[in-house]
């Protein structure tokens, strides 16, 4: 299989160094600011010979990036996240171009193993008012989202199963939260690649439920098993279809 890296920042770079380990030829790296890139935009040329692109830019990037690889009818793996409020047009690029593309907010075999614990936590803690929930998660200093993808989609999966809980609420309150409000906030800094956190809290104690990412090395391993499974498909997929199919 041939990929092709669209963006070789630190995801990037990671991606790259396992794609060698498992035998994957990098056809190209496209990135307008790195000294080690082949290319410096999407094009004809660049995308030659190419199976399969994995994006991690910058979601003001996004959709033209997705534009222009449809258009050579390369399929995408998707791991920029905060970009989803443009969904409906990407669907309709990829239905027109006949391509498949694959995204999600995580790319980490063991953050989906972490929403299923936090599934299963959350239905057995509707049962017991007593408990109050919040999130919080911590990322590195360069991450343009906040609230993290990740953390989107554990205070769904809240909202979701804990009936008290009606609204997300993730900004700095300056007054106590109501208890029908999920209180998840987030923190910048540093290099930490990425940790979730979520607690079930009373007064006689505390569960807390944690994913912590030593390094990138999980999430690319993830896309690169992701863009062997988009190789050849058509339409839109989230990286839960491919999990889904992987546990079954």
């Amino acid at each position: 299989m041939r990929i092709s890296l669209i963006g070789f920042g630190k995801m990037g770079q990671e991606i790259y160094k396992i794609a060698e380990r498992e035998k994957i030829i990098v056809s190209s790296i496209i990135d307008p600011h790195h000294q080690k890139a082949t290319c410096s935009g999407i094009t004809h040329q660049s995308l030659k010979n190419t199976d399969v692109a994995i994006d991690f830019t910058h979601p003001d990037t996004i959709l033209e990036n997705i534009e222009k690889a449809a258009k050579e009818k390369v399929n995408l793996v998707i791991g920029t996240t905060g970009w989803l409020d443009i969904l409906p047009k990407v669907e309709k690029i990829v239905k027109k171009n006949h391509i498949g593309l694959i995204y999600g907010s995580n790319f980490s075999i063991g953050v989906h193993l972490f929403w299923q614990i936090l599934e299963e936590a959350s239905k057995k803690f509707n049962l017991f008012p007593q408990y109050d929930i919040f999130g919080h998660e911590f990322h590195h200093n360069k991450k343009a989202d906040s609230p993290s993808g990740t953390a989107q989609k554990s205070a769904q999966i809240i909202l979701k199963n804990i009936k008290r809980k009606k609204t997300l609420q993730t900004n700095i309150l300056n007054r106590p939260p109501k208890p029908n409000e999920l209180h998840f906030t987030s923190t910048r800094g540093g290099y930490i690649p990425g940790t979730h956190s979520i607690y079930f809290d009373s007064e006689a104690d505390t569960l807390e439920i944690t994913h912590q990412a030593r390094s990138r090395a999980g999430f690319a391993l993830g896309a690169i098993q992701c863009a062997k499974w988009i190789k050849g498909k058509t339409g839109l997929y989230t990286i839960e279809d491919y999990i889904k199919e992987l546990f079954n």
